[in-house]
């Protein structure tokens, strides 16, 4: 059996407010046809299929594309899962519908885990393989709260919770290890050691209150021959295991990943036993690109790049500046007119005074803050410890959980 493994599409998404719909459709195009190259019987996509809980138009016409491609492709199982950008009722509500196309789609945890377990047929009716297809685990899912317990109780239980939830899941697929076949897990979540992008850039915001997500590689079960894991960026092993695998995003989602190696991961097992895991790397359409250095360097450096045939290269400046320069992103903006360049986000620092008007000013604006960086900014205008009450935080995050399941 082959299964591919992708996760963290964010389709929608803007990259300081500028869209990717045309490098999501030349992914997904590319997707299917590395499905068919590849002969793959299986297409796991492990969460955060959109952006936000509100997919544009233009983004739920891709999601549905895809899929009706996929029906011309060889694959015969297509199991997707909801991740913490995504919105449970969205996901859902074609569900049974796509359910006849052998699409399985789970958007939020359900009621009892064994409803999570998919069986993979064969053409010929013959059972091929199990997905315990785990999504997203949000907080009501696996803790219920107890009046005046600690922060320190509150992060135990929910640890706990999500590494219940897995055995659980375990228990269930565990009658089908005699049969030899791949018995395979699906998560959205932070596991710890996992290389994340830059804190300030990308969107693997914290999903669970403090570290609680951060469960170890050795917590999950051994019934599970394969776990397809979303939520990270970067494609890589968790805790040097070669079964616990994040896909990583196939686009950039920040300027941190310009220089990351974007993946799918081909899963070929013989029998119960993984193969191989072979990483298929997605072309690059657009390039992005980070500069950094003073005025010179950076004038230098934004003359040398090429200028691209397809996608307009996008590029971030971080400037290095003596003194305070009022036509800067003029000089700058003048050194990429009329070619296949845009600077979309500029950073100055001036390394010689004891503080920048930079340090003085955010570096991000509203639109690219999350709603808890939104929360946290205010507590601290207020001067409120949001830290020493978490359960204010945490009733923040439960709301913003009731907003998105009912988006």
């Amino acid at each position: 059996m082959r299964v591919l493994h992708t996760s963290d599409w964010h389709l929608g998404h803007r990259l300081h407010d500028q869209d990717r719909n045309e490098e999501h459709a030349q992914f997904l195009e590319w997707l299917l046809g590395a499905i068919e190259t590849q002969r793959a019987d299986a297409l796991v996509v492990a969460g955060d299929i959109f952006d936000t809980a509100n997919p544009t138009h233009a983004a739920l016409e891709q999601y549905y594309r895809f899929l009706m491609g996929l029906r011309q492709t060889c694959c015969r199982h297509v199991v997707i899962i909801g991740g913490n950008h995504d919105s449970p009722g969205t996901l859902n509500a074609p569900r049974e519908i796509l359910r006849f196309l052998n699409i399985h789609v789970t958007g939020k945890a359900h009621d009892h885990p064994d409803d999570e377990l998919i069986s993979l047929r064969d053409r010929a009716g013959r059972l091929e393989g199990v997905i315990c297809a785990v999504p997203f685990l949000r907080d009501r899912d696996i803790r219920q709260a107890v009046a005046g317990e600690s922060y320190a109780e509150m992060e135990q239980r929910l640890k706990d919770g999500i590494v219940r939830r897995y055995r659980q899941a375990a228990t269930h697929a565990l009658p089908f290890r005699e049969l030899s076949i791949p018995i395979i897990a699906t998560g959205h979540l932070f596991a710890s050691g996992g290389q994340l992008s830059d804190a300030t850039e990308g969107s693997e915001k914290p999903i669970h209150i403090g570290t609680l997500g951060n469960i170890h590689g050795d917590e999950f079960p051994d019934a599970f021959d394969y776990i397809a894991l979303g939520h990270l960026h970067r494609p890589q092993k968790v805790g040097g295991r070669d079964h616990i695998r994040y896909a990583g995003s196939p686009l950039p989602l920040s300027f941190s990943e310009f220089d990351d190696r974007k993946t799918v991961y081909l899963v070929a097992f013989s029998g119960n036993r993984v193969e191989r895991v072979e990483p298929l790397e997605v072309p690059s359409r657009r390039r992005l690109v980070r500069l950094r250095g003073p005025l010179p360097k950076l004038t230098d450096a934004l003359l040398a790049l090429e200028d691209p045939a397809g996608l307009k290269t996008w590029v971030e400046v971080r400037a290095e500046l003596e003194e305070y320069d009022p036509y800067f992103v003029q000089k700058m903006n003048e050194l990429v007119k009329g070619r296949n360049l845009a600077i979309l986000k500029y950073q100055v620092t001036y390394p010689n005074r004891a503080q920048s008007l930079d340090e003085l000013m955010p570096e991000r604006t509203l639109g690219e803050l999350s709603p808890e960086e939104v929360f946290r900014r205010k507590c601290e205008s207020e001067q409120f410890n949001l830290e020493g009450n978490p359960d204010i935080l945490g009733a923040f995050r439960e709301l913003l959980e009731e907003m998105d399941s009912h988006a």
